[in-house]
């Protein structure tokens, strides 16, 4: 203490911080999304985090876009790809990887709204690419139409997932439903005669049900449908 202020302390004698890699930093990013969602990765709040400066992390990762990226591949390390080898239909252990992708977003509201957009990269995302087109490849898909196939499996389930995932963490969910329930029964007869005559059937379904007869619909349609 010289003069009432605190002496110096020399920087030599801070710890030194761990070398940046690309991988601690997407493990960081990971920490950041699970605490704080999405929306709070950005590579000036990630830079925080790692006491550096946002343009040191450039070095790593070419942008945001990147970033969010890897980071969705590291979520779907999760997906559970064990029907792949198991017994059942083939139909079947489609949908099970499906819904347990499904259940990855559902779990991370604002990680779904972003997978909307941007596609995930990552050893986590290739394997579940990988198993799907094995799965495919086992009931006898031919290989162009299974490749559009995956995407549009993932496509939907992703938007599924960002839409009732977003609702509910909103709190929204039931209230959405039941203001669309009431809409559709209360439509018209005279001017919308078969919204009128099917306002049941349109609300019905929700849930896995619904999600497990799409899946074998965009099956059934892909292996009967030549691509373009």
């Amino acid at each position: 203490m010289t003069g009432g202020r605190p002496a110096p302390v020399s920087r030599r004698d801070r710890p030194a911080k761990p070398p940046l890699t690309r991988d601690g930093i997407v493990a960081t990013a990971v920490a950041l999304v699970r605490e704080e969602g999405a929306e709070r990765l950005t590579m000036r709040r990630l830079a925080q985090r790692l006491d550096t400066g946002p343009a040191s992390l450039y070095v790593y990762v070419r942008d945001t876009v990147d970033l969010q990226a890897a980071v969705l591949g590291e979520f779907l390390g999760a997906v559970d790809l064990t029907p792949v080898g198991g017994p059942g239909a083939w139909t079947e252990r489609v949908a099970r990887v499906v819904d347990s992708y499904t259940a990855v977003l559902h779990a991370h509201p604002s990680l779904a709204r972003v997978a909307v957009v941007i596609r995930p990269s990552g050893p986590g995302y290739l394997a579940l690419l990988d198993a799907l087109l094995a799965l495919l490849a086992e009931g006898g898909m031919p290989d162009d139409r299974a490749a559009w196939a995956v995407d549009l499996l993932l496509l939907v389930a992703t938007a599924a997932a960002a839409e009732h995932g977003t609702r509910r963490a909103e709190g929204a969910e039931a209230t959405s439903d039941a203001h669309l329930a009431a809409s559709l029964r209360g439509a018209p007869a005279d001017r919308y005669p078969r919204v009128a005559a099917l306002a049941g059937e349109l609300v019905s379904g929700e849930g896995p049900d619904r999600a497990r007869w799409f899946v074998e619909l965009l099956l059934a349609g892909a292996a009967s449908t030549p691509r373009p």
